[in-house]
């Protein structure tokens, strides 16, 4: 299934999703010296969900949208509802067999759909992500991740750091992929909930972000070969952990 972008436009209807339903808005963009009451509302309702909020010339909203009346604003929407962290973390009983993803800023579309595939194939619980700085999941990523997007929960938090921290308060390890780290994948830990941080294409793991972690493993490589794609290395983890976990006679069988 391909999907294609989905625009909303004008006040009265991006005013109305984001109050009957802002976890699928990803991205507002409003025509530069566009004004009053109406666009007030939505900069301080869009603030309060954390949606970022761009100012933009009227030929981008022309290059969206086309020739229509956009009254100076228009919405990018996602095709797959977000989960808020708080509302996912109170519904969360985690245990042994509990471990998500937290992309630390993952921009490349083709890469966190291709994560979102082997998360939802290996039987991770959910992939977290930041508001700011990280791909949407828009029609690229949709097909990247060959339609399983909507098959695991996807969570949005406005600061991964402090997701962090109240993982670790409900009993989860943090553990990061890190090409520098001493300790192999191929020692990875089970028993216990867990949530793997993997860093974005160019920077990693944030330095800050990774001062968080419990632990960090690497992958073993060889042929001087110093990284891997993002997406490569969250798809070794993620089937090291479903080894691990449902395939070391310690746990339920993974159906194929």
């Amino acid at each position: 299934m391909e999907l294609e972008e989905i625009y909303i436009y004008g006040r009265n209807p991006v005013e109305e999703q984001l109050t009957e339903d802002p976890g699928k808005v990803e991205k507002i963009f409003i025509r530069d010296g566009a004004g009053g009451s109406q666009l007030k509302r939505i900069r301080e309702n869009a603030s309060t969900h954390r949606i970022p909020v761009s100012n933009v010339p009227g030929n981008k909203l022309f290059q969206l949208l086309g020739k229509v009346n956009d009254q100076g604003i228009a919405a990018l929407i996602s095709p797959v509802r977000h989960i808020s962290f708080d509302e996912w973390i109170a519904e969360t009983d985690a245990g042994p067999e509990t471990a998500i993803l937290l992309l630390d800023q993952i921009e490349d579309p083709h890469n966190f759909g291709a994560i979102l595939r082997s998360a939802a194939a290996a039987g991770i619980s959910a992939v977290v992500i930041p508001k700011h700085n990280q791909a949407p999941v828009s029609a690229a990523v949709f097909k990247s991740s060959a339609g399983t997007a909507g098959r695991i929960p996807i969570v949005r938090t406005g600061n991964l750091n402090q997701t962090i921290r109240t993982l670790k308060e409900h009993k989860f390890w943090v553990a990061g992929l890190n090409p520098s780290a001493e300790r192999s994948l191929w020692e990875l830990e089970t028993g216990y909930p867990v949530a793997f941080v993997i860093g974005s294409e160019g920077e990693g793991i944030r330095k800050k972000t990774g001062e968080l972690c419990d632990l960090h493993y690497s992958i073993p490589m060889l042929n001087r070969v110093e990284s891997l794609n993002a997406s490569v290395s969250a798809a070794l983890l993620c089937f090291e952990w479903n080894r691990r976990v449902f395939h070391s006679g310690n746990g339920r069988e993974s159906s194929s």
